[in-house]
């Protein structure tokens, strides 16, 4: 969130049985669990010495529900994660969320009166359990009820608990994004996402189309737009230049609209063609990726120290 910088527009789909999901996934607004990830604070104690058992939740109407956590938790999973998923992604959603959560109450709020809001591009989807059936519910409360008070913390802090759908094979560097170092939010390989729905996507502009969305002013054959590339280490597009102009990867993510900063861009007949992998700003934890280590064996604590690697999980009750 995601997470962290110049927000960036996009937070658009898997295919996911929770309605506030679906809908969530095919909005393009600023990315869930974004904007600069905070300094961390070196907190000694536990993390919730001073967390309240009750959630300011700020509503689309402008309210505020004051919610018991784990129950809030409950609509996260629900909102967040497919249910067809393992158990142990669900698992690791939960302590995620519950992270998220207890940071954003306890150390950096978000908001005026509540401490997160139900919107899926700001901090976390919410979805009410009466829209779902019986057993999709009892799964989503089995993940936060077996993780309850488990949370992520780094140095004894509550982590900065950002995760994204897919990563397209590997996770991207904070810096990279964001352009701040965090020592848990490295890249790493994120393999068996193929599945995903936004794994790989083509996305075709127009010259005129692609050079206005830039901004710029550039004529003749659009194959002599494109120029030097540079990649991250999570392999993204850190730099590329388009007309002579050198642009960041974040920014053309942006101004283009693309699920990811892992893209590679060609021209042929005068259409540009992008070719992303991913989905999201891929900084953390990949949700397909934890699905893929969950079915291949990994427990839902595995799932965590791969994606926040040097970090511990903590009873914070």
């Amino acid at each position: 969130m995601r997470g962290k910088e110049l927000l960036l527009a996009i937070f658009m789909g898997v295919v996911l049985p929770g309605v506030m999901f679906a809908v969530a996934e095919k909005l393009l607004p600023a990315e869930k669990i974004s904007g600069p990830v905070t300094e961390q604070t070196q907190e000694t104690t536990s993390p919730m010495a001073s967390a309240e058992k009750l959630i300011a939740v700020l509503q689309e109407d402008g309210t505020i529900c004051n919610m018991e956590i784990e129950e809030y938790l409950v609509g996260v999973v629900l909102g967040e994660m497919p249910l067809s998923f393992d158990m142990e992604a669900l698992k690791a959603q939960a302590v995620v969320a519950r992270t998220y959560t207890l940071r954003r109450s306890t150390v950096s709020r978000k908001h005026q009166g509540g401490a997160v809001c139900t919107n899926a591009a700001c901090c976390q989807a919410y979805c009410s359990p009466e829209v779902f059936d019986s057993e999709s519910l009892e799964k989503a409360k089995f993940a936060v009820s077996v993780t309850a008070g488990q949370v992520v913390t780094y140095n004894g802090a509550l982590i900065e608990a950002t995760y994204f759908s897919c990563s397209g094979g590997r996770t991207e560097d904070a810096v990279a994004v964001w352009g701040e170092d965090v020592p848990y939010l490295q890249a790493v390989d994120s393999p068996g996402e193929e599945n995903a729905t936004h794994y790989t996507d083509t996305i075709n502009f127009t010259a005129g189309d692609f050079s206005r969305l830039l901004g710029l002013s550039i004529k003749g054959n659009p194959a002599t737009w494109l120029g030097q590339v540079t990649y991250t280490d999570g392999g993204g597009v850190a730099t590329m230049t388009i007309g002579g102009v050198v642009f960041k990867g974040t920014e053309l993510r942006q101004k283009l609209g693309l699920p990811s900063t892992a893209f590679s861009a060609s021209s042929a007949g005068g259409i540009i063609k992008i070719v992303t992998k991913g989905f999201g700003h891929r900084v953390g934890m990949s949700q397909y990726g934890a699905e893929a280590m969950a079915l291949d064996g990994s427990s839902y604590e595995e799932i965590l120290a791969h994606y926040y690697p040097g970090t511990s999980l903590t009873d914070y009750s």
